[in-house]
């Protein structure tokens, strides 16, 4: 399971660095914890490189939990709207260094902004 799982984050989080390309110089070391059934598996994510492998990350600035199977659920269909939904209902929880958080929820902001007035436009 833990290979799989390191190729969905891999993938995912290549998906949304593709949605997203402001963040794909972001130099950031984050823990993810999937809750699955019964025991909970952490992660570490090293970025720009997308290197994911098992680790209890102890030098993360962002910490991510969720559910595997929202895991599923959003690598498998999940684009940034997705994502911003999963955050604001509680089923993903990001903390951390206040700093890196606000930094990229900024940028998404800004993506977001972005491609509503291209849609506009066209």
């Amino acid at each position: 399971m833990s290979e799989d799982a390191r190729a969905l984050i891999a993938r995912t989080v290549a998906g949304l660095l593709e949605e997203v390309p402001a963040l794909k110089p972001l130099t950031l070391v984050a823990r993810i914890d999937l809750i699955g059934r019964g025991d909970v598996q952490q992660f570490r994510l090293q970025m720009p490189e997308i290197e994911v492998r098992r680790d209890i990350a102890a030098d993360a600035k962002v910490m991510i939990e969720m559910r595997r199977e929202e895991l599923n659920r959003l690598a498998e269909k999940g684009h940034l709207a997705d994502w911003r939904t999963a955050l604001e209902t509680g089923k993903v929880k990001a903390t951390g260094v206040q700093q890196f958080l606000q930094l990229i929820t900024q940028v998404v902001e800004r993506q977001e902004e972005r491609s509503r007035t291209r849609r506009a436009r066209g």
